[in-house]
């Protein structure tokens, strides 16, 4: 009997902390719809406009819909990025004057690479987006190319700074007057990564494997003392 029981408290005692870290991954998966649920609730809430807020906050606004009414007013920032069937190409980040005389950041969109150096003047835009403050870079996010003036994340303080803004980007879903090549980049939740259910069956994968190599280990033990 002593000869099981090293092996069938190891067995056991894997058999627990595989599972209790599935049953965490499936805690995590549950806070995590309830999260995107709530993400997308705001997304989807009727929008105001972006001159009523008087000083958004990230902690309050983010995803919040607004509508625009105004004119970006020239200069322009383009972030490296990319569209799944487009390939390559950039999103556009403007300086936009609202009808009141704000001004703030405005995320136009993606054009494809080889619209990379088209003209984009002034132009009136109208239309709706969300409130967005991009959570892109990290310690590994090279800084905006000096010489091509290519940036590699939204950085929306940054951005702010280099265009003359407020520290407040808004996001296009659906525009009038915004032609130029550029296609909407709407928010959504499709960074917001979900990865819980995958790492629950994992868990649980490796707790079954586990019992089974105990359960081997328990019968060659049994067999040699037959």
């Amino acid at each position: 009997m002593r000869r099981y029981l090293f092996p069938l408290i190891l067995g056991l005692g894997g058999i627990a902390i595989l599972m209790s870290l599935g049953f965490w991954q499936l805690r995590r998966l549950e806070w995590k719809e309830a999260l995107l649920a709530e993400i997308t609730a705001k997304i989807a809430a009727a929008p105001v406009s972006i001159d009523s807020l008087a000083t958004p906050d990230p902690a309050t606004d983010m995803y919040r819909p607004v509508t625009i009414a105004g004119s970006t007013t020239g200069p322009e920032l383009l972030v490296l990025s990319g569209r799944k069937g487009e390939g390559a190409g950039y999103e556009v980040i403007a300086a936009y004057e609202s009808s009141a005389g704000r001004r703030i950041l405005l995320d136009r969109g993606f054009v494809a690479e080889e619209a990379k150096t088209a003209a984009r003047p002034a132009t009136a835009i109208t239309g709706t987006g969300n409130l967005l403050w991009p959570n892109e870079t990290d310690s590994y996010t090279p800084p905006p190319d000096a010489k091509t003036g290519l940036w590699f994340a939204r950085d929306v303080a940054a951005m702010a700074k280099a265009l003359g803004t407020e520290p407040v980007m808004v996001v296009l879903a659906a525009a009038t007057g915004d032609a130029q090549g550029i296609s909407p980049t709407p928010v959504d939740t499709s960074a917001v990564v979900n990865n819980h259910r995958d790492y629950a069956i994992t868990w649980f994968s490796l707790a079954v494997v586990w019992a089974g190599m105990t359960g081997f280990l328990l019968w060659r033990i049994r067999q040699r003392q037959i």
